[in-house]
């Protein structure tokens, strides 16, 4: 929803009704992942995508039949032989779209969570997608950390069910439908509740402010992470050098990755990529980042250099007294091997690396390997 969310705001505001469809489960090859929305405005237009193309007419069509009769829908859609083509996923993929209507009246809490997601504030959305009682479906809860919940899903004992299940995954930063019983029992079925966690941007730490910083940091940012780019060295670490990033920072990097631990702004979203490739600052940074505590420990940590400064940079790891379960999660030399020459290519390869690291990729051409393209999460 998040992509979505500046046209939906704008029509909410104006008073308008809205068909939302959003993918609330997936299975296979799906091509969009839970949370992906695609809104039916009421001039008819359609904003946003549930399937990359594949299924959006019929969601279109289920959406303004939603917005007429006020009822939300769950439906499945996938490949089925003769419809395939019209109303399925040509890709073999299976997934589930939840649609509701949306307007100030049917969804009044939308605008504090608006302002929640600009302002970069954790706030989870539970949403109702299947009850036996139909008088269920579609009720919502807001959840945010250290405040009471906003609405409810349906009784108290649901409701306390949910709204810790949806911290756990606002912590986490993902989105899941979960399943309960009638009554949110734990151990049951009947109830499924999707849950929208819109956590902060996961974070990028790029240390050494140096030209292949500036294309990580772009590339960094094309792909949703907010960067920061860290160097000891003013003259170097300026904005007007970095414009892709969020922010720069003049600062030793072993003492700034501290500081943001200590603040708890280091999470295992978090990936920092270490291009300092100078033992004076990637030595003390890669002992602190190395051994960060298994609940903070950052999704990848990659360090650049040649083969001959990875061998030395291996060396002093060792003498510094970290043991090798350490030292092995640390990625480096750093990135895939795409052939990479320019920055702009070596970006390329260490987002690749970071992606694959993420979904549990092989880093192989596809085209030589079998079996399903994406990986189950």
């Amino acid at each position: 929803m998040r992509d979505v969310l500046p046209e939906l705001m704008a029509w909410w505001e104006a008073g308008e009704t809205v068909g939302v469809g959003t993918v609330v489960a997936t299975f296979r090859s799906a091509p969009r992942p839970p949370g992906a929305s695609m809104l039916v405005g009421p001039d008819e237009t359609a904003v946003g995508s549930v399937s990359g193309g594949c299924v959006e007419g019929a969601v279109y069509d289920l959406a303004t039949s939603v917005v007429a009769s006020g009822e939300p829908a769950l439906e499945r859609y996938g490949v089925s032989d003769d419809d395939a083509f019209a109303v399925g996923l040509t890709c073999g993929g299976i997934l589930d779209v939840f649609v509701e209507q949306v307007s100030r009246e049917t969804f009044p809490e939308l605008g504090g969570i608006a302002a929640d997601v600009d302002a970069g504030r954790p706030v989870a959305l539970a949403t109702v997608i299947e009850h036996p009682d139909p008088a269920w479906l579609g009720r919502r809860m807001v959840v945010r950390p250290h405040a009471p919940a906003e609405g409810g899903v349906g009784s108290e004992r649901a409701d306390a069910a949910v709204h810790d299940d949806a911290l756990g995954l606002l912590a986490a930063g993902s989105n899941a439908t979960l399943t309960y019983g009638p009554d949110g029992e734990r151990r049951g079925e009947g109830m499924r509740v999707f849950v929208w966690g819109f956590a902060p941007k996961p974070r990028m730490l790029v240390f050494g402010a140096i030209d292949f910083a500036a294309a990580v940091a772009k590339v960094g940012s094309f792909l949703g992470y907010h960067v920061t780019v860290c160097d000891a060295r003013p003259v170097f670490a300026t904005n007007s050098r970095f414009p892709g990033a969020d922010e720069v920072v003049v600062d030793w990097p072993h003492r700034y990755l501290r500081a943001e631990l200590d603040a708890g702004r280091i999470d295992r979203r978090t990936v920092l990529a270490v291009l300092t490739h100078d033992p004076k600052f990637d030595v003390p940074l890669l002992e602190v980042a190395l051994r960060l505590p298994d609940d903070v420990r950052p999704a990848y940590i990659g360090a650049m250099g040649s083969r001959r400064t990875h061998d030395e940079r291996m060396d002093r790891l060792v003498e510094a007294g970290l043991s090798k379960e350490e030292i092995a999660l640390l990625s480096s030399p750093i990135g895939l091997d795409l052939g990479a020459r320019t920055p702009e290519e070596t970006a390329v390869s260490i987002a690749a690396e970071i992606v694959a690291r993420q979904w549990g990729g092989s880093g192989e051409r596809l085209a030589t390997t079998e079996g399903r393209i994406h990986h189950d999460d």
